[in-house]
């Protein structure tokens, strides 16, 4: 099943003593394991456009959404 979920946050959210990730890149997000922590991989997201939608493919690789 494919799902598509937009994200807008790009930096994550301190809850607490934890960041959690708000950008959907964090390797935790899995059904395996699923831990939503900050990793990092928002830094991804720095490429980002204003107004561009992007697909992120399993190794974290951006791709414009036309």
């Amino acid at each position: 099943m494919v799902r598509q979920v937009v994200l807008k946050g790009k930096g994550p959210l301190k809850v607490g003593e934890k960041w959690i990730c708000r950008c959907g890149l964090a390797k935790g997000w899995t059904e395996e394991d699923p831990q939503p922590f900050c990793d990092g991989a928002h830094r991804k997201t720095s490429i980002e456009e204003e107004g561009k939608t992007y697909s992120y493919d399993r190794d974290g690789n951006a791709s414009v959404v036309e």
